[in-house]
């Protein structure tokens, strides 16, 4: 199996960094409550996360419809703010 090379980003805190996809809750809830962490991929390489309320949503479309899409506004942020946004948004019973 062929190894893939990460994408990668310029962060401004961070410098570059491995990039990663977050939902736009978890940016806009960053200074409130957790809105909890769904990480959406197994693979190491390919970090994606979402909070409860996208995961809902998922559910409930049934698939990543275009309306999915447009209430989850994936963003991509560096593999050190995808830590500190995990970080944030887990709710201990995740753990």
């Amino acid at each position: 199996m062929a190894e893939t090379t990460p994408m990668l980003i310029n962060c401004g805190p961070h410098g570059e960094r491995v990039a990663t996809v977050v939902c736009q809750h978890l940016l806009d809830a960053a200074k409130l409550s957790p809105a909890g962490f769904v990480e959406n991929s197994s693979d190491p390489a390919d970090l994606q996360a979402w909070c409860h309320a996208c995961e809902e949503k998922f559910l409930a479309e049934g698939e990543m419809t275009e309306a999915f899409k447009e209430f989850n506004g994936m963003t991509i942020v560096c593999i050190e703010c995808f830590a500190g946004i995990k970080s944030w948004h887990t709710i201990p019973a995740e753990q």
